[in-house]
């Protein structure tokens, strides 16, 4: 009686929501879909410039407060590991010694004047 309670829950949820006669693993496939449309992986490739995320949450000077900034960098990526996790390296070439899940870090698309032409110096590609 249970599973028949659970199963007319189910029909009436779905009802509800304008998704009559559809299975469950059918309308899992379909919000996968909606869901990957509007998703847009990142793509770093090694060499790229990017801002890495201060972490821990929590570390920040309260010197500026809410001021304070939540990027740091420039760091270049050295190279990338598996599960969207990259090695980053500073622009002296100091590595570091774990590797950065890619969702802590931010593409630089844009600089300043004088920061462009110091790392056009070091002959990096901005990109």
């Amino acid at each position: 009686m249970k599973a028949t309670s659970v199963s007319v829950r189910l029909r009436i949820f779905l009802f509800a929501f304008k998704i009559p006669n559809i299975s469950i693993e059918e309308n899992k496939k379909r919000v996968a879909r909606w869901y990957d449309k509007r998703v847009k992986p990142k793509e770093i490739a090694d060499g790229y410039l990017v801002w890495k995320l201060i972490l821990p949450i929590g570390t920040k000077s309260s010197k500026f407060g809410k001021w304070y900034p939540n990027w740091e960098g420039p760091y270049r990526v050295n190279r990338s590991v598996p599960e969207n996790a990259y090695i980053l390296e500073t622009l002296e070439g100091v590595e570091f010694p774990k590797a950065i899940n890619g969702k802590y870090l931010k593409k630089i698309t844009q600089t300043s004047g004088s920061m462009r032409r110091s790392l056009n110096a070091d002959n990096i590609s901005i990109g």
